[in-house]
């Protein structure tokens, strides 16, 4: 099992920029697939981005052209950076391990999840 906590929630204004992070332990991070997923109040939690263990990644549309996902495998940490957020993307973000090096869309791929971390924008 690995344990995921993010970090870098807030409250901004639309328009603005926010990075969250999400630090891994336990069972090595190596050879994971990492996602970030979010969830706004009355909505099922949905896909926003993952990464690969490669590196590849891949994107929501609502999201594409202002997120960016990396990651650094030295520090066991993967981060999201939001730029030219909108009223939209308010929700609590969680980040997400899988079990395989390939990175998916789906929800049900992911076994290992953080607390979650709130993101508010205000318009």
């Amino acid at each position: 099992q690995v344990q995921l906590v993010e970090s870098g929630g807030g409250l901004v204004q639309a328009g603005d920029s926010l990075r969250l992070s999400c630090a891994a332990s336990g069972r090595t991070f190596s050879g994971s697939a990492m996602g970030w997923f979010r969830q706004a109040p009355g909505k099922v939690r949905e896909f926003v981005t993952a990464i690969s263990w490669s590196g590849s990644t891949y994107y929501a549309d609502s999201v594409k052209g202002r997120f960016t996902i990396s990651r650094d495998n030295a520090k066991n940490t993967v981060y999201l950076q939001m730029n030219s957020l909108k009223a939209e993307d308010t929700a609590v973000y969680y980040c997400a391990a899988r079990r395989s090096a390939a990175a998916s869309r789906n929800r049900s791929d992911y076994v290992d999840w953080g607390q979650g971390t709130q993101v508010t924008i205000s318009s």
